[in-house]
């Protein structure tokens, strides 16, 4: 069955109307859902739509209500809140352009794929992704969808172009409120070529199908051995140690022990961190004297 697009319209530049249809670009991962059951009887747990002092109600008898004050609302039917009029209900205007990287991804929230409507439509669409594509441009406007408007931002991608709605301002927390507390002070420079090199070493081009969801494979697992009646003991240790370090001494020697472990080796022209490693080395083993005494004896 073909998708069935999320919005019909068009997008306006100036005087230029384009219709297209929007579809969703993402769609939902595997999932464990899980239903509510009544442990004596073992039956699902069922919810009714109740008014107290009366009990169950049809769903013919519910209307949209917005409280205005404690107890009191006022009641819109589907047909009034559809009537409210909205440009962007059926036309994206573009009416702003700011390079990719002016928006913070943070803003970012959902992308949809942009096709002409119809052959008629197509010149004006490639026209004006190529024009997206040759200025390094995103283009931005409002959109109403599914009851509320959005802020979107439209940029080519491959044949057609990606639209992504975007959080407003207010929707968006500050970071400074989270962030305060951290310290201002420059990293040890040594420790700073460790973290460094081992980021190189693992360094590669994103394939998003080098990652699935693991948390879902275990909870089938889990499932598929609950249901031959095994039992799984959740207190049984994975044998894995905690990794963190108390100081500067063990944080180097994680970075050093994780640089030596697994991937390809550095390339031999990073010297400067190279001999950086080194120097940690001769700076651990410094502090260490105790324990290398032991070893040898």
């Amino acid at each position: 069955m073909a998708a069935r697009p999320y919005w019909k319209g068009q997008i306006r530049l100036a005087l230029v109307s384009i219709p297209v249809e929007i579809y969703s670009a993402t769609k939902s991962g595997a999932t464990i859902a899980f239903n509510q059951i009544h442990e004596p009887s073992g039956k699902r747990i069922k919810y009714e739509k109740v008014v107290p002092g009366i009990g169950p109600v049809d769903l013919d008898e519910i209307v949209k209500g917005f409280e205005y004050a404690k107890g009191e609302y006022v009641l819109l039917d589907e047909k009034e809140i559809e009537g409210v009029k909205l440009e962007s209900k059926k036309t994206l205007e573009l009416t702003q352009f700011v390079d990719s990287h002016d928006i913070d991804p943070i803003y970012f929230e959902k992308p949809y794929y942009i096709v002409p409507a119809d052959d008629l439509a197509e010149e004006a669409f490639i026209v004006l992704r190529e024009a997206l594509r040759r200025s390094r441009k995103t283009g931005l406007g409002q959109l109403a969808m599914r009851g509320r408007e959005y802020v979107v931002s439209i940029k080519a991608c491959g044949r057609g172009m990606v639209m992504e709605t975007l959080r407003y301002a207010d929707e968006v927390n500050k970071a400074a409120s989270y962030f305060r507390e951290i310290g201002d002070g420059d990293p040890d420079d040594e420790l700073l070529d460790l973290a460094t090199t081992l980021i190189e070493k693992k360094t590669g081009r994103f394939d998003a199908s080098d990652f699935h969801d693991r948390y879902v494979d275990a909870l089938k697992d889990l499932i598929q051995r609950k249901k031959k009646g095994k039992t799984l003991n959740i207190d049984e240790d994975d044998g894995e140690s905690d990794p963190r370090g108390s100081n500067v001494v063990d944080l180097m020697a994680a970075l050093k022990k994780s640089l030596g472990s697994g991937g390809s080796k550095p390339d031999a022209k990073k010297t400067p961190a190279k001999k950086a490693a080194k120097s940690a080395d001769r700076k651990a083993a410094a502090k260490t004297p105790a324990k290398t005494t032991r070893k040898r004896a």
